[in-house]
């Protein structure tokens, strides 16, 4: 299933800019985050119905993805997060390469394997879980 739909960008202009050129070069420029790989989670939004994308860490797996709540550590849960529960279905780019996948919100075991995945592919993670005061949601992404 493509989204399609009108895009509605974020309010962070460096997001912003970060998608623009992440889509445009295919992966080749805009790719990084603190030096480590990004990718590009297109979205319906849960209020407006709206197309919004944002890059996230890369953390994949034989196929799948890990989409991880942290905002950094903040207290709160992303927007993107309303928006996978009202809208599981996503698109999400990897370089080149753009697929469909069904999100899922996942606890208990599979979790803890996801966010030891997690943290491995981006250490910062697991300071943004002491700081964060709530368990940071882990999202799988398995090919639609």
């Amino acid at each position: 299933m493509e989204l399609t739909g009108e895009y509605a960008p974020g309010t962070w202009p460096m997001s912003v800019k970060q998608v623009a050129e992440y889509e445009a070069s295919d992966g080749a420029r805009g790719n990084t985050i603190m030096g480590m790989p990004v990718v590009i989670v297109t979205m319906r939004g849960a209020k407006s119905g709206k197309i919004r994308k944002t890059p996230l860490m890369r953390v994949e797996h034989d196929g799948s993805y890990a989409l991880i709540g942290s905002v950094g550590g903040a207290p709160k849960h992303p927007d993107w997060y309303h928006n996978i529960v009202a809208h599981p279905d996503v698109a999400l780019q990897d370089g080149p390469v753009r697929r469909n996948y069904t999100a899922r919100l996942v606890g208990g075991a599979e979790r803890a394997q996801w966010w030891d995945r997690s943290v491995a592919a981006f250490p910062n993670y697991a300071e943004y879980a002491k700081k964060a005061g709530r368990e940071i949601p882990v999202f799988v992404l398995d090919p639609a």
